[in-house]
């Protein structure tokens, strides 16, 4: 199967919500209504999705081949196979706050010693209904969620009733270098299926759609057939510089295809784009947005006022595939986050400076 390019795309647009039209290179370039349920699936297949041509070596593999772990490389979160957040630490919701679980550890002492032989940390942990919130998730109508570990076989399930019980609320993650790194799942015991991977892939949530079932030598079923990739979506998706705007994953953008928008060249010889116009020909409305936020090597590095961000330029990243160059190029961005106010010092991140790995 043909390897799709996509340059800008835009999320699901089900029910009630307008679609935008697109032409063969993914650019959306005007409005139109979903005209039934079934197209609707066939465009969310495409947007967002992996394609690893865009990877260098890595992009051999062809659709539905995977190449194991690569293939859940970015960790998506899907409702009902539509993609609305990725679970990275540099591009957590603003709104998410961490959960400090006190662990006890044992200390080393000299032969003699009467004090006390624990010490007690907090750990840094993100329990999943406040995740999913935080990504503007309806957690009470939510009747299954399964998280992908690092094979397919390994998936946590669980009920929605089980996951907002109070069990639930110690269903939680973290991260392998504690602000960064690989998602990692912390189940409670007995916890839906009880299965405990050390990894996570993907999350998937139900609450419209029938949830597929795990088979024990197959993985996930749908109808009777194995499923390969993300159920009602297709390829995981992968690569690309994410926008957020106000927590929510709104499009991406991709190498592959920008060359056909319009770019000035710059006295360096190379094409500089303008960000808000290639924000603004993706259908992002920024109209309410008050500034932005440069994330890359998951934190937010730079930030962007409104009048800076409708004049800012960029180019591409010739090392980077998935990274842009903001600016005089000496700012990198993988991720862009839009906000409508001015985020206060107390919302932005807070990383403790025995927990940064910088």
């Amino acid at each position: 199967m043909r390897t799709r390019y996509l340059l800008l795309v835009a999320l699901l647009c089900a029910g009630t919500f307008g679609c935008k039209r697109r032409n063969r290179s993914g650019i959306i370039y005007g409005n139109a209504q979903a005209s039934a349920g079934k197209d609707a699936e066939r465009r969310a297949a495409a947007a967002l999705s992996g394609s690893d041509d865009e990877e260098g070596p890595r992009g051999m593999a062809q659709k539905g081949s995977g190449r194991g772990q690569d293939k859940w490389r970015d960790v998506g979160v899907y409702v009902d196979g539509r993609p609305v957040g990725v679970v990275i630490f540099g591009e957590l919701p603003i709104g998410l706050k961490p959960t400090w679980v006190v662990e006890e550890h044992s200390i080393e002492f000299d032969y003699g010693y009467k004090g006390p032989r624990t010490s007690k940390s907090y750990a840094r942990r993100y329990r999943m209904t406040d995740f999913l919130k935080a990504l503007g998730v309806d957690v009470a109508r939510i009747k299954e969620i399964q998280v992908m570990g690092p094979k397919s076989t390994s998936v946590i399930i669980a009920s929605g009733k089980e996951l907002r019980s109070k069990k639930g609320e110690g269903f939680m993650f973290r991260f392998g270098a504690i602000t960064a790194g690989k998602p990692i799942p912390v189940v409670p015991d007995s916890f839906g299926n009880g299965v405990q991977p050390d990894k996570m892939g993907a999350v998937f949530v139900y609450i419209d759609k029938k949830p597929p079932t795990l088979d024990p030598e197959e993985g996930l079923m749908l109808d009777g057939k194995p499923v390969d990739g993300v159920p009602y979506y297709g390829d995981p998706m992968k690569g690309g510089v994410r926008v957020y705007n106000d927590d929510r994953l709104t499009v991406a953008l991709k190498h592959q295809g920008l060359e056909e928008i319009p770019a000035d060249t710059g006295a360096d010889g190379q094409k500089h784009w303008k960000l808000a116009t290639v924000l603004k020909q993706s259908g992002v409305d920024l109209s309410k947005i008050v500034e932005a936020w440069l994330i890359v090597d998951e934190r937010r590095k730079q930030k962007l006022t409104r009048a800076e961000l409708d004049t800012v330029t960029f180019t591409l990243d010739p090392k980077h595939k998935n990274e842009l160059l903001v600016g005089d190029g000496k700012q990198r961005a993988s991720a862009i986050a839009l906000h409508s106010h001015a985020l206060a010092p107390d919302e932005l991140p807070q990383i403790h400076a025995d927990e940064s790995v910088d």
